[in-house]
């Protein structure tokens, strides 16, 4: 593992507003040819089809590259016919997101300074990436920024909402529960402009994620045993703990699909959710704090657990029991994982945190915004 990055960023809560504030004046012509846009895919024809014309229209020069994982439709046979330009890069199997794009941005060799890992379900505007690398370019402290989410819908009111994953920048309670700015749990915001900032969070989205390629390698890219879900969260954590900080970009607006794979009420994805949950937990929160986040977070987990059931979930209730059966099976990896990647920031030193429980305000409180919980705000 390589140790730079905790040795020469600077305190990663230092004050940087002033330069990322300029870059949000970028204009949307400017050359993104140092930006590799990496799309993920498996049996995504149709996404391929209808969105990957406005990528390559809309991406300033940037390289363009489909990662497949061995899909079993079209996809590769509709890239080589209908976009030559797109380089494919041809995984052996169904890899899952994180090992599918680990495997991919490895192959890209030295030569990009910045990937984006775009989900193929996403619809990008004109403008979408110069505003994201210019706030790199002008803080290099600033390792990874997601754009502003909003819902893709051929109806517009549908369009004006916030989009689940992501929405205007991702965040963490102290049980390590993410949510966003413009979507707490189902509770979905208009946008009317009150997320068009550019601001640090604690994690940014998976669905359009620019990353700095020195910070990718530096921390070994995605963790290959969650597959899929929350691993961008784990990741930007991690990123957090090193030193680098993690940005949201209201100056770029992207429209996202969302369930493209895995529809929200899967069991499989109910699964990964909940394990990769605990994991993130246990690999990132400080020791000091553990103990009492890993009960409360088992004890609101089995909750859950017991609401499902009585709704009549049971593959969903199974799924919970398996995910926590599993992810206590792999505790010695967990643990190696933990060695790796220590956690050196605490609840109050992180940004993007939520000092309560979203559960609780939620459920109990009936705070359905975001600007109801009252984090401040941090620049």
């Amino acid at each position: 593992m390589k140790n730079s990055v905790l040795q020469i960023l600077p305190d990663p809560l230092a004050d940087s507003a002033s330069s990322a504030e300029s870059a949000a004046t970028a204009t949307s012509d400017t050359a993104c040819a140092d930006v590799a846009v990496v799309i993920l895919n498996w049996n995504g024809c149709d996404f391929l089809r209808q969105f990957l014309p406005a990528v390559l229209a809309h991406s300033a020069e940037a390289a363009v590259f489909v990662a497949d994982n061995a899909s079993t439709d079209d996809s590769v046979a509709l890239l080589r016919a209908e976009f030559p330009t797109v380089q494919v890069l041809e995984n052996g199997g169904n890899l899952g997101f994180c090992e599918g794009y680990n495997r991919a941005l490895a192959r890209l060799g030295s030569g990009f300074r910045y990937y984006v890992l775009l989900n193929s379900d996403v619809e990008v505007t004109p403008g979408w990436l110069a505003p994201q690398r210019e706030l790199l370019e002008a803080n290099p402290r600033i390792a990874a920024c997601q754009p502003k989410i909003r819902q893709y819908s051929p109806d517009p009111a549908t369009r004006q909402l916030f989009e689940y994953a992501g929405a205007g920048g991702g965040y963490l309670d102290s049980l390590g529960y993410p949510f966003c700015r413009g979507r707490l749990f189902d509770t979905l915001e208009t946008d009317t402009g009150q997320y068009d900032d550019a601001r640090p969070v604690a994690w940014a989205t998976g669905a359009c994620l620019l990353v700095r390629a020195e910070a990718w390698h530096a921390l070994g890219g995605l963790e290959a045993t969650f597959f899929a879900h929350m691993e961008e969260i784990d990741f930007c954590w991690r990123l957090q703990n090193a030193g680098w900080q993690v940005w949201y970009q209201g100056g770029s607006m992207v429209f996202h699909v969302g369930g493209g794979t895995l529809h929200k009420s899967n069991p499989r994805k109910t699964y990964l959710n909940f394990r990769n949950g605990l994991a993130l937990v246990y690999l990132n929160t400080h020791p000091a704090e553990l103990p009492a986040v890993l009960i409360g977070r088992v004890a609101l987990d089995w909750v859950a657990a017991l609401r499902l059931l009585l709704q009549g979930q049971t593959a969903d209730f199974r799924a919970v029991l398996r995910a926590h059966g599993h992810f206590v099976g792999r505790l010695g990896y967990w643990n190696i994982r933990r060695r790796q990647f220590p956690p050196r920031l605490r609840l109050h030193e992180r940004v993007g945190t939520y000092a309560g429980s979203l559960v609780w305000a939620y459920f109990a409180q009936s705070k359905r915004f975001f600007r109801q919980l009252g984090i401040r705000s941090e620049k």
